[in-house]
Order: C-alpha cells, then structure tokens, then sequence
C-alpha cells in the first residue's frame, strides 16, 4: 500500500472514531437528563390520616418522588403551598394532595372554607333520636324528613323534604376522627339558599329527622307526603238504663225497676 493510502485510511479512522466518540457523548447526555428529569419529580403527600375539615399543618405532609408520567394534575411542588390549607375530603396516608380535596383558608371558620361555592351551611337542633343515635358523622350523607300535626292534632304528616344532604359538623366537631356514637345537640349541614329556607319552614312547622344514608347510594326516591291516621277511638259498651214503672192491681199501687 502507497503512502498516499495510507494516510487515507488514518483520516477515515480518525473520523470514525470522533463520530463514534460524538455518539457516545450524546447517548451519556440524554440518559442523565432523563434520570434528572425523573428524580426532579417530587409531589407532596399526606403522611398521616388527614380527616375531613382539618386545617393542614406542616407535619401532616411529606415529599415524595415520582415519574414525571405517573404526577397527577393539581399535585403540589412544596409543602408550604398546602400548608393552612383546609381538606375538603378526607386524606389517606400516603395519598396525594390534590388542589380540589383541600380549600384555601382565607380567614374566619375552617369550616367555612370547606363549604362549595353558591352552598350554605345551616344548623338544626336534634335529639338523641333526631341525630341517629349520635352515630352521624361529619361527610355522612343524610335525608330530611318533616313532620307537622294537622286535622285538628289528630294526624301527623311526614314526608322527605331534602336528600343527599352532606353533614358538615356535628356540634362543634368538624372532624371524622370520632369513631363512637356520640350523643349531639346540633347538626350542621350543608345546602343551598333555597334548601335552607325549606328546612327552616319544616322546623317551625314540626318536627325534622334525619336519616343517614349509604354513601354509595346516589339514588333519590319520589318524595311523598305520608299521612298517619289516628287510631278510632274505642267505643264503650252500652250501659243499661234502669226504668222504674208504677204497676196498679186492683186498689194497691206499687213500682217496680225495668232495665232497658
């Protein structure tokens, strides 16, 4: 091989290893940024059991690194965004935050935060029988019943007036951390304006009780008035009267008593 050829085929090798070097180069690059892409994927999650209406501390939440694939959309980057947040549902340990199962807190209640736009919330005053046997918790769904005297005091009509109606408070407890019936005075519970002058008739009318309701079930019945008709009175037996009659015979008059 000439001299000339020679050179040739180190220029060509050279080459061929710059672009071999190029390729390697570009290959090393592209799999660091994908692994910095991944590891930069960091999401906040609840560390603990957040119930629902709780105001949100820093100690509830932790990080936690995801793919960039699998980061849910309305997660948080920081804690501190989610922090003095109320959740609006309850929170699962490990679960991610989502912006539509917490509420910003922006002064007064947090149980004001919690409330939907265009709902009301509303108090209504009950019994141990009235609020289930204290078994109603806050975000139970539960049906409303009225009940009013009517026909002289001698029929009570009832029927359902509101359903799917979600219990906000029960008292002055807004959170789900109880687990035992818990005897209550008052039950908050959420609804719109309209709902919530219907309510207020029924309590002035009658009498209001709530029935608790599956969580499952989405369905609503046909409302319908029931009339409890009063018992017939019972009638007493007849009495006998006792007559007395004037008997004559002959010249002597006496009387004697007949029963009727």
């Amino acid at each position: 091989m000439t001299r000339k050829g020679i050179i040739a085929m180190l220029g060509i090798s050279v080459v061929m290893a710059m672009g071999a070097a190029r390729m390697a180069n570009n290959w090393v690059q592209e799999r660091m940024g994908t692994a910095a892409n991944a590891s930069g994927s960091s999401v906040v999650v609840a560390a603990v059991s957040i119930p629902f209406g709780r105001t949100i501390e820093a100690k509830d939440l932790r990080m936690m690194e995801l793919p960039p694939e699998a980061v849910p959309e309305g997660s948080f980057k920081t804690i501190d965004e989610v922090v003095g947040r109320v959740s609006s549902q309850s929170l699962f340990t490990g679960e991610v935050v989502l912006a539509g199962r917490v509420a910003e807190h922006l002064g007064g209640s947090a149980l004001a935060a919690v409330l939907e736009p265009g709902m009301r919330a509303i108090s209504v005053r009950v019994d141990d029988v009235a609020g289930v046997a204290g078994f109603l918790l806050p975000g139970n769904l539960v049906d409303v019943v009225s009940s009013k005297r009517s026909g002289g005091n001698r029929e009570v009509e009832s029927r359902t007036i509101l359903q799917q109606i979600k219990v906000l408070a029960v008292d002055q407890i807004a959170s789900q951390e109880q687990d035992s019936p818990v005897i209550v005075r008052a039950v908050t519970l959420a609804v719109t304006p309209k709902q919530a002058e219907r309510l207020f008739e029924a309590t002035q009318e009658g009498r209001v009780q709530l029935t608790l309701r599956n969580p499952l079930d989405k369905s609503e019945g046909e409302v319908e008035k029931v009339a409890a008709r009063p018992k017939p009175r019972a009638t007493s037996a007849p009495r006998h009267r006792h007559v007395r009659v004037s008997v004559i015979r002959g010249t002597e008059m006496g009387s004697t008593n007949v029963h009727e």
